[in-house]
């Protein structure tokens, strides 16, 4: 065949990309465990941040995991586990958050520390140029948070992207989801001079208005249907435990 032709080009051109493609393919599938585990182990690093456990260098992320997350479940807006044919861990919180509070699937993971069990739940919403999610660790009164990890996907650094940064998670660490009546308020996200007489707040990111409006709203969207699993943690309290809290034990 002549090397100079318009055919021999077509041909050597469709024969490089079946080529090509194939060993693209071959190579995706022979990654793709590889990046299905790491993808994992990112979420798994995620929640247990939450719980304020990080691995040290050198430690397995999935043997910490197994070794603190005693059970996971997933619930629905009564606060009953339910069976979804799915495990929490694969529940997709992104997908959940576009759902009517009453058909989504809540994933619960539980957890062992060394100050006790928590409860550790995921939260998804918008920040100013994309997606922000994380996850809320709560004491085993179902109220008092615990710890907390966010993350975002294209948030502002320096501003909104501050989310992530212990400084501002940190300070969700014994704040409470519920007033003194029992009632779900959340947590707010306040600018410094703009805190609330009542209920549980904590201080916005400079410059990062929109973001933090974000996470306040994401919040309450994602924990306020677990509002009544979470009471019937606090009411299995033993009463003495319950008046402690009362009076700021």
């Amino acid at each position: 065949m002549n090397r100079q032709s318009n055919t021999y080009t077509v041909i050597y051109a469709v024969i490089l990309v079946l080529v090509v493609g194939v060993t693209l393919s071959l190579v995706y599938q022979a990654l793709r465990p590889s990046q299905e585990e790491n993808i994992a182990n990112d979420k798994r690093r995620q929640i247990l941040a939450a719980a304020r456990i990080v691995p040290e260098d050198g430690e397995s992320i999935s043997t910490l995991f197994n070794e603190h997350i005693r059970e996971s479940f997933i619930l629905n807006d009564k606060g009953e586990k339910t069976d979804a044919g799915v495990s929490a861990f694969d529940v997709d919180a992104a997908t959940e958050s576009q759902k009517p509070a009453s058909e989504r699937l809540l994933p619960v993971f539980v957890c062992k520390t060394d100050a006790g069990e928590k409860y550790i739940l995921p939260v998804y919403g918008a920040g100013l140029w994309g997606p922000i999610w994380g996850y809320v660790a709560l004491d085993a009164d179902g109220d008092t948070v615990y710890g907390a990890y966010f993350a975002h996907q294209g948030e502002t650094p320096g501003l909104g992207a501050e989310i992530e940064k212990p400084k501002f998670q940190n300070q969700f660490e014994g704040k409470t989801l519920f007033d003194s009546e029992g009632n779900f308020t959340s947590i707010a996200v306040v600018k410094n001079g703009q805190e609330p007489k009542s209920g549980s707040f904590v201080h916005a990111i400079s410059g990062g208005t929109i973001t933090s409006q974000g996470v306040q709203k994401m919040l309450a969207s994602s924990l306020e249907p677990y509002a009544p699993f979470l009471k019937s943690l606090n009411n299995n309290r033993p009463e003495d435990t319950k008046a402690d809290k009362a009076i700021g034990k």
